[in-house]
């Protein structure tokens, strides 16, 4: 038996019944290297792309640890936006059902009398944003003191200044002896080093971009000129079953090719520092509920975004480096599945293209759009 297989087979039964249900070949890297060691017990620093697994790589052997007979809360899954608190807990419902594991969310802006409601359920999961966490606490309305492991989900954000103080109120509640895991797609030596001076010994697991490279995610471009990226999009949202989020280094720019496509009868979502977060939030449910085909986003707006079913990542212009192509492919053909990026670029910017897909180790492959297909010149 692979070593992969008994990664999930040391797993709780209901949770190998669900990723039996759920149709995965096998672990990714990065579940591979961490579930064992969070299974351990041990404290644990990940880095690893976007698209790669990271959700599972601590949800699957935290929830195996989870007793659903003791009433209290045993884990807190800290994330820094209202969005991703939202899709872990969507995935901790997903992964737990039937099981009588109480979940509860913790978020800024929503019905704090809710909150308490869950709360009193004696909720097991425990999964918000820092600040709210740690208001809750200070009002003894959240306790913390039986909680075995702290996870920390884009940890890079999380040890940032801003949240800083709220994050050492939430550990010192904990016990002595809790488990501390930190997960994030980038993580710089600042980061590293406010973790570990919080943490016990950790294991520090990297994975290099290429694992964020699934062999079924195919990478075309589409030669223009500047003028004719707009049109280019258009078309390329005329395609069959299209569900794209296309990327732009600059807001102006997504600004003004927003405002053409709506003019053209195109409904699309709009992700950028100037959008508010009522907006944001409109645009990712719509987007994610079919009512959308298309969003537009610039890589900031998009951080720990995860939506199932996109068939396309389009690029509008190319990426600054390695990590961000790698950052934008990674939302399609996530954990193993298909997916295409298409990069729609003027002749200049071909060069700089096959320069970074050459670093990635991935095939490039000329495109065009022909009567409503997208045709790749073999």
């Amino acid at each position: 038996m692979s070593n992969s297989r008994t990664i999930i087979n040391n797993l709780q039964p209901f949770l190998q019944e669900a990723w039996n249900k759920a149709g995965f070949e096998g672990p990714t890297a990065v579940q591979e290297k961490t579930v064992p060691e969070i299974l351990e017990g041990k404290d644990v620093i990940a880095e690893s792309p976007t698209g790669t697994g990271k959700t599972l790589a601590y949800l699957l052997p935290v929830l195996n640890k989870v007793d659903p007979e003791k009433k209290d809360a045993q884990v807190v899954i800290m994330a820094s936006s209202r969005e991703l608190v939202m899709q872990v807990l969507e995935e901790v419902r997903i992964w737990t059902e039937g099981r009588g594991i109480e979940r509860a969310a913790l978020i800024g802006g929503a019905n704090v009398k809710r909150q308490l409601d869950k709360l009193k359920k004696k909720p097991q999961v425990i999964v918000g944003t820092p600040r709210r966490i740690s208001e809750l606490l200070k009002t003894k309305k959240l306790k913390v003191h039986e909680v075995k492991t702290l996870v920390f989900d884009e940890g890079d954000q999380l040890f940032s200044r801003e949240h800083q103080q709220s994050v050492d109120q939430i550990i010192k509640a904990t016990l002595k002896d809790r488990q501390i895991l930190v997960f994030s797609a980038t993580l710089n030596k600042e980061t590293e080093e406010k973790a570990k001076e919080r943490m016990n010994q950790p294991e520090v697991v990297r994975i290099g971009q290429e694992a964020a490279m699934s062999d079924k995610v195919e990478h075309i471009y589409i030669p223009v000129e500047q003028r004719e990226k707009i049109t280019t999009l258009r078309k390329m949202m005329n395609l069959e079953g299209m569900k794209a989020l296309a990327f732009s280094n600059d807001v102006n720019l997504l600004s003004t090719y927003a405002a053409k496509l709506e003019y053209n009868g195109l409904p699309l979502g709009v992700l950028h520092s100037e959008t508010t977060k009522q907006e944001r939030e409109t645009s990712i449910k719509r987007f994610r509920d079919g009512k959308y085909p298309l969003l537009l986003a610039t890589d900031v707006a998009s951080r720990g975004l995860d939506i199932k079913g996109l068939t396309h990542v389009v690029q509008l212009d190319v990426p600054k480096d390695t990590k961000q192509y790698t950052h934008r492919a990674g939302r399609t053909g996530r954990a193993g599945g298909e997916g295409t990026v298409v990069s729609i670029v003027t002749g200049l910017e071909v060069n700089k293209l096959e320069k970074l897909a050459k670093k990635l180790g991935i095939t490039l492959k000329e495109g065009r759009l022909y009567k409503g297909q997208l045709t790749v010149d073999n």
